[in-house]
């Protein structure tokens, strides 16, 4: 019987890259850290990320990037822009940006509810 090897890693977000910084929490979300790692299997750790309202961001993504939403009926497509989300929750345009780098599969949603962004 194998031992389960899940730790809790704090991360600051303190004056680092948006997108660089959800790299780094995606790969550790699915275990790609340890040698262990296996693609099938959820061996990745607990994340917690703290002072995500300090997070930097090059270039003008707070003016031109944008998120999309659709309701689902028709012209229902919604559009908003990166600073009025950031200004709004800044924890959901980090993971936003960690969901998106995760693998688009199964173990996708159990992947994300490992983060926990204060």
């Amino acid at each position: 019987m194998e031992k389960s090897s899940k730790k809790i890693q704090k991360i600051d977000a303190t004056d680092k890259v948006v997108g660089r910084l959800a790299t780094k929490i995606a790969q550790i979300l699915m275990g790609k850290d340890k040698p262990d790692y296996q693609p099938n299997l959820d061996k990745g750790d607990l994340v917690m990320v703290e002072n995500v309202d300090k997070m930097k961001f090059t270039g003008k993504k707070l003016e031109q990037k944008l998120y999309y939403h659709h309701s689902g009926y028709p012209g229902g497509l919604k559009e908003e822009k990166m600073g009025v989300v950031f200004k709004k929750n800044p924890a959901e345009v980090l993971k936003k940006a960690v969901w998106n780098m995760l693998p688009k599969n199964k173990l996708r949603k159990p992947r994300i509810k490992k983060l926990k962004i204060q």
